[in-house]
Order: C-alpha cells, then structure tokens, then sequence
C-alpha cells in the first residue's frame, strides 16, 4: 500500500484534518529518517472508566499503528491538577494528585483494549511539565502566545460576553498542552472536534521551537444514549468499556435509531457499503448487530451471543408485563428535554421522596430499558420511543 492510499483510508471517517498533504510527507520524512510516525493522543484521568466517546479516537489510532506508527498515549497527570477548560461554561474543579493517580490506573488497563501494547508508549506530561520554573513558564509558554489569541477560543469568549470569570491558569492550560506536542516531536496529534484550539497551539509553539507542526487530527464526537448530548460519564448517557456484557449490549439497544449510522461508522469495521446495506432492513435487527458487535469487541464472541440471548428473552420475547401504566414525560416535565431521574421519580409519584428515590436507585432497585441505574445523578432524557422503567422487582412503567 503505498502511502497516499494509508492517508487516504486513515482521512475517512474523521471530521477534520489539518492537513493530508502534511501526513504525506510527515511519512515519507519518517521513512527516510528511519523511524515510526509519532502519534499523540493526551488525555487527562479525570474519571475512572474510559466509554465509546475514547473509543473513536482510540480505534483511529489504532489504524495508525496498523500502518506502522507508534503512539504517544500522554496521561496529563499534570494537566489534570488544572483542568481543561474546553467546552465549559465555568472553572473546572481540578482534582487531586491521589484521584488522577488511581483514575491513571484504570486507564492503562482499558487503552490495551484497542491499542497494540508493544507499539504504545505511555507517557506523563508531569515529567517535562513540573521542572518547568516560573522563569521557564515566561519564557518558554506565556511569551510564545497573545492574550488575544486566546481568548479567540469559543468557550472563553461565550464566557467573557456572559460575565462569568475565566483564571490564568484556564488560559494557561492550551500552552501546557502545546508544549506536550514540542516535548514529544509530535508528527501527529489526535482529538476530538471540541479540542481543535488546543490541537492548533500545539502547532503553533512547535513552529515557535523549530519544529515541523504537527498534523492535527480531529474525530467527530458521539452523542451519549440520550441522542442529544455528547457522550459523558458526568451526564450518565455513557457506554463504559467495563460495563458488563449485559449492560453493554442493552444500553446500546437503547439508542435511538438516527444515531445508529454515525455508531456503525466510528464504532465497527463495517465498510460503507456494508453499513448501508444493514441499516436498509428492521432497525430492530441493525441495532441488534450493532450491539452484538461492539460487546464482541470487548467481551468476545461468547459473552456477545450470552448478552444477545439475554436481552431477546427479556425484551423481544415480551418476558415483560403485557400492560404497563404509561407516564408521558411532556405532563411531568412540561417544555423540557431531561430531568433528573431522582426528580422524575418524584414528580411522577411513584416514589415519595427523594430521599426514598435515592436510597433505591444506590441500591439497585431501578431499571431503565433492562439496565441497573445506581447513579443518583442519572439524568432522564425526553425520546421518542418508549423506555421501559422497573422499579424493585414488579412495578412496571412505559415512559412515553
């Protein structure tokens, strides 16, 4: 394969790329000094389980490898005591040296789930980011880049016009995360859409040091089981790569159908055509395949087919009353799109008291679609087809 058809294939699927002509010839620099492309990806440990939404960057780089690069997995054990501010509304709360390292555990142990281990390399940016004095973060960070130029960035300038404060060190976090891509000679670096100005200072400050910038890689980012909100564990909408099989496979059944291609594009190896052909018949059985795929990648086959098996029993084979008492979520929840489901349990009377409604959720003793609900900041999203809630071993609703 000749390496216009490797750019080629690994341009498809992403959602932007800046620039295919630059790849070319970062692999034909590589060739020739003898080495494997460099391919960045950072990411900070803020929470334990890594879900779907890492797997789209995760299984374009694992093309990468597929090609012969060699990946730079960057945990930001130091940027992660900051906080990235990308895509929020308000200062990050940054977390503590003892949480990023037990989140950086788990982390290593799902990466290898797509990763080729022997082509990885797991690295910390605290390693060149702590020496860093405050002569060198003058010098070699804050110099290098205009106050204006920062505050380009949309969430800051929403931020500004909204009068909500922004702090140095938010402005400083897209220059650390830069100068990652300088410590590592980065040829590559990839992330998804809402990380493009943090992807493009890194560009910047190599140029600043005499570097060839980095092509930036940037993957579409995947809408969570609500289809309206992307994919976050903080959302309750996520799909963990430790979920149980039975889990994985159910909440993946959840989906609504539109999102169905854009899973079969970022999630699966199915070809174009393939993915057009399935998504042709019962949308039933198109999320059937899609679940049984994607649980099969992380369970393997057996667990896959047991989780199938489950769900058809449970679901398909109507294991369910044949009556539910139906609730209509535009009556609890008049002009909204979520609630939460402590609140949603509430309002709808079927539990007396949020106090009771959390007690019973931490316990296990709430269902939605099949799955177990323990998060008592789970979020209740309005959708067009039904979902089914249990609640303990015999109440039964059909939310509409």
């Amino acid at each position: 394969m000749t390496i216009e058809e490797k750019v080629e294939k690994l341009v498809s699927r992403t959602a932007e790329v800046i620039s295919p002509a630059e790849l070319v010839e970062k692999f034909k620099k590589a060739e020739k000094e003898g080495r494997p492309l460099r391919v960045k990806l950072g990411a900070d440990p803020t929470a334990p389980d890594l879900h779907l939404g890492h797997a789209v960057v995760l299984r374009k780089l694992r093309q990468f490898q597929d090609f012969g690069a060699k990946v730079y997995f960057v945990i930001g054990d130091f940027t992660a005591m900051i906080g990235d501010p990308t895509g929020r509304n308000k200062t990050r709360k940054p977390l503590s040296r003892e949480q990023i390292k037990e989140n950086a555990k788990t982390y290593l142990e799902q990466v290898y789930k797509i990763l080729i281990p022997e082509m990885t390399e797991v690295v910390y940016n605290s390693q060149w980011l702590e020496p860093l004095g405050a002569a060198d973060v003058i010098t070699k960070l804050a110099s290098k880049y205009t106050v204006a130029r920062i505050l380009e960035r949309d969430d800051f300038d929403k931020r500004m016009k909204a009068g909500i404060p922004i702090y140095i060190h938010e402005i400083l976090y897209p220059l650390f995360q830069g100068y990652d891509s300088v410590a590592l000679e980065a040829d590559v670096e990839m992330g998804g859409t809402d990380q493009i100005f943090n992807l493009l200072v890194g560009r910047d400050l190599q140029r600043e040091y005499g570097q060839d910038p980095q092509v930036v890689f940037t993957m579409p980012i995947i809408e969570g089981l609500d289809g309206v909100k992307k994919m976050s564990k903080s959302l309750g909408n996520y799909v963990a790569f430790n979920d149980e099989p039975k889990d994985m496979f159910g909440k993946i059944m959840s989906i609504p159908d539109v999102l169905m291609k854009k899973y079969y594009e970022l999630l699966t190896d199915f070809s174009d055509a393939e993915i057009e052909e399935i998504l042709k018949g019962h949308p039933r059985d198109a999320k059937m395949k899609l679940a049984y795929t994607i649980t099969a990648f992380f369970h393997g086959e057996e667990a896959a087919a047991e989780a199938q098996e489950h769900f058809v029993k449970v679901f398909s084979k109507k294991e369910l009353p044949d009556e539910m008492p139906e609730i209509k979520f535009a009556e609890i929840v008049p002009g909204a799109e979520e609630i939460r489901l402590v609140d949603f349990l509430v309002k709808a009377g079927l539990l007396g008291s949020k106090g009771e409604a959390k007690r019973i959720i931490k316990g296990g003793g709430v269902k939605l679609d099949g799955n177990v609900i323990t998060d008592i900041a789970y979020v209740l999203y309005h959708k067009d087809e039904p979902q089914v809630l249990r609640i303990g071993k015999k109440r039964f609703y059909k939310i509409v």
